[in-house]
This record gives structure tokens, sequence and C-alpha cells, in this order.
């Protein structure tokens, strides 16, 4: 477990905004959904042995009973649309 103190009230990296409306635009893309769903992307530190410093959780609420979350192990300005389309699919096969 690493020592180093996150703050999560610090400014963000330069980039960080834009990182998020790429990933919020690629999943409503690869979900078919439409402005009415919520689609939230936040950058998490990972405390858990074996687990990257940083992770991008994606989060799709629809409804009050109808939320979904995806998880990709990468600082919000490494993700790729092939990460985003990863989880995706790897979610929707398993449902």
């Amino acid at each position: 477990m690493s020592n180093a103190f996150v703050n999560p009230l610090a400014r963000k990296q330069p980039g960080v905004i834009e990182a998020a409306r790429r990933i919020k635009s690629w999943t409503r893309d690869l979900l078919a959904i439409d402005d009415a769903t919520i689609v939230s992307v936040n950058e998490l530190a990972c405390h858990l042995p074996g687990c990257p410093p940083r992770e991008t959780v994606i989060l799709v609420m629809a409804g009050p009973n109808d939320t979904r979350q995806f998880s990709i192990h990468k600082a919000m300005a490494d993700v790729t649309f092939e990460d985003v389309r990863q989880v995706v699919v790897n979610i929707q096969d398993s449902a």
C-alpha cells in the first residue's frame, strides 16, 4: 500500500475535464444511450495491493433502479476508446 497522501480536493491536472468528456462520449456511443441518462466519470485512488495507483470509474444511471458501474485500472488521461469498449462488452456479455 502506498503511503502517499492523495488529496481528493486538489486541483485536477490539465486535461482531466477533456478526458472525462471523451470517456462519457465513448460510453454513450457504445451503449447507445440518450442525453437523459446520466454518465459520471471519476478518477479514484486505489489502495489495494497490486492495484494501479489510479482507476477510472464510469457510472451509467438510467433510473433509480438502473445503475451500472465500469472500472478501468488506469488514470483518466490514459484511458482509450478500446479500454472503454472492452469493459462495456465484458459487462454486457456477463448480463
